[in-house]
Order: C-alpha cells, then structure tokens, then sequence
C-alpha cells in the first residue's frame, strides 16, 4: 500500500514539474514570437463572429494615446504593481461581501494571462491558472510586452481583435495615428465590445470616453508611459 502510495506521489510530482516547464517554454516563446491566436477567437470564429480580423502592430507602432488609454480605463496602476492590484481586489471583496454586484479588479497583465492562454470561464480552476500565468508574465515578459500582446488581442468588436484593426475599421486609419478621442473610445468599448459600439456609440459610451479623457490627463498625459519598462 505505501508503495502504492509512493508511486502516486511521484507520478504527481513529475506531472507537475512538466506542467511547470511546459507553460514556462510557452510563455517564453511569447515572449518573441505573437500569439498566432488565443482561445477566445477560436471561439468567436466558430461561434457567432465567423471571422477573426487582426492585424498585428509592434510596441513602437502603437499611438501612445491608445496605450495611456486602456491603463486610465482598465489598470491606473500598471506600471507600479507586479500583476494584481491588491488594494483593489480588497475593496471588490468587500463589496461583494456587502452584498454589492462584485465589480472586477483585473489589472491588464491579468486580462493578457486569460486572453492569450485561457479559457473564457469564472470557475476558482480558470481563476487558479489565471494567477498564475500572470506571474510567469509579470516575470518573464515586462510591462511593454505584457501591453503590447495585449494591445493586440483585446476583443474590439465582433470578430475583431487588437487596436489597428479596431482603428482601421472605427476610423479609417492604423493603430499608430489613433487620437486621443479615438483611443479613449476605443478604451471605453473594451468591457463590452459585442454590446458597446466605437462606430455609434451611445450616450453611455460617450460619458465613458470623456471620463477616460479625463484620466489620461490626472495620469499627466503621454509622459507617464514613461513608468513602462
């Protein structure tokens, strides 16, 4: 019995330690090569979208006022924390317990972690793997890959992944040339993008550019990208 024992233990172990050099050679290779697809438009192509749009655009060739967008909309702390915003995780756990709807605390390096390697779900084994991925990420990619990956396959309309595909089908032009009215638009759809609209946006949409307009200029504008190494 205690050999039996002993072999399941062992036999765990090392499925573990594979695990563990498996994703850590596949976020590696992240690292240099773009993500070819991610899981969620294998989803859409075979669910309702029919198509996947994207067309990929490195660090450099990406309007800083799209890339200070997305951090005053989705993660105003990117650049300080090392994956995950614990003050607001806290605070979305208290609501929670309060009875209030639970709002999310996903920082963007997390929203990359699930885009780029998971599967869309809420289940505590998704979550598991989602934190964990996030710290390989955080790790062994830095802050301008960990934007610049997500900057790509963010879902930015039905079929529609990345920025410059959003740009070019929203407003004509690449991800390179946005505005800061077009970035903060496209910022604005990002929590709902099959619902919300950057092509006619509604009056909610409107008030959510204008907010995140707002944020860049508290962040002081283009120069605090400056934080991003």
């Amino acid at each position: 019995m205690k050999r039996f024992l002993l072999g399941i233990i062992k036999f765990l172990i090392k499925t573990l330690l594979i695990v563990i050099a498996g994703t850590v050679v596949w976020v590696l290779l992240y690292k240099y090569i773009n993500p070819p697809l991610t899981p969620l438009m294998v989803i859409g192509y075979f669910g309702e979208a029919k198509t996947t749009k994207k067309k990929w655009k490195d660090y450099n060739q990406i309007s800083k006022y799209m890339k200070l967008a997305v951090i005053a909309s989705e993660d105003q702390k990117f650049p300080l924390h090392d994956g995950f915003d614990i003050e607001s995780i806290k605070e979305a756990i208290d609501e929670k317990m309060s009875g209030v709807r639970l709002r999310g605390a996903s920082t963007i390096s997390q929203q990359t972690a699930k885009n780029v390697f998971l599967w869309p779900s809420r289940t505590w084994a998704r979550k598991g793997a989602e934190a964990y991925f996030t710290f390989l990420i955080e790790k062994l990619w830095g802050k301008k890959r960990i934007l610049e990956v997500y900057l790509n396959v963010i879902e930015t309309g039905k079929g529609i992944y990345g920025v410059d595909e959003a740009g070019e089908i929203y407003f004509g032009k690449p991800a390179g040339k946005l505005s800061k009215e077009e970035s903060a638009l496209i910022a604005a759809i990002l929590p709902d993008p099959l619902e919300m609209s950057a092509a006619r946006p509604s009056r909610y949409v409107r008030e959510r550019q204008n907010w995140i307009m707002g944020q860049m200029d508290n962040l002081g504008g283009p120069v605090y990208l400056k934080k991003i190494r």
